[in-house]
């Protein structure tokens, strides 16, 4: 089975207490109830870059352009009690948009410190990566979660060498842990 790709947008702002980051509680669907980054799925015929402006417009009213995207890295997520949850994730950084965030029928926005994020009420991978990447750090992440399809199992990552493109082409070197 194929694992569906799917994109993350992380905003990001300073105010006066620090750095912020722009999450949302899950009103439907996959992870209902969980606090977790604006984005979904790429449609048939779509870019990354592509579906994640669109996910953000459609989930909080927001729009980001594509030049103000910057690649913060990838995430595979592996269910083995149910992979029919595969997926393979595009994660981005934005710094600069237009609009304020505003609830849908998806998500309900809201801005939290970037240095405590509320790890308690997202799904248990994000404190593993999330964190690295809004910091700077580049790179692709396997997350395997364990039977409960809840907690994480393993977690395995390969830093991005200075050119994306290179580190990929010349395959991944994967390492436990973070």
């Amino acid at each position: 089975m194929t694992a569906a790709h799917v994109t993350l947008c992380f905003l990001l702002r300073e105010v006066d207490a620090g750095r912020e980051v722009l999450l949302g509680r899950k009103r439907t669907g996959f992870g209902k109830g969980k606090v977790v980054g604006v984005g979904g799925h790429v449609e048939e015929g779509e870019t990354a870059i592509e579906a994640v402006c669109r996910e953000v417009r459609e989930e909080v009213f927001i729009d980001v352009e594509p030049d103000d995207l910057v690649a913060a890295g990838t995430v595979d997520f592996v269910f083995p009690a149910k992979p029919e949850w595969n997926m393979f994730t595009t994660v981005f950084l934005a710094q600069s948009w237009v609009g304020e965030p505003s609830e849908s029928d998806e998500i309900t926005p809201q801005w939290y410190p970037a240095e405590d994020l509320p790890v308690a009420h997202m799904w248990a991978d994000a404190e593993h990566w999330l964190p690295a990447m809004m910091n700077g750090r580049r790179m692709d992440v396997r997350v395997v979660l364990a039977d409960d399809n809840e907690n994480v199992a393993e977690v395995f990552h390969s830093d991005w060498a200075d050119d994306a493109a290179a580190a990929r082409a010349s395959g991944r070197n994967w390492v436990q842990g973070l």
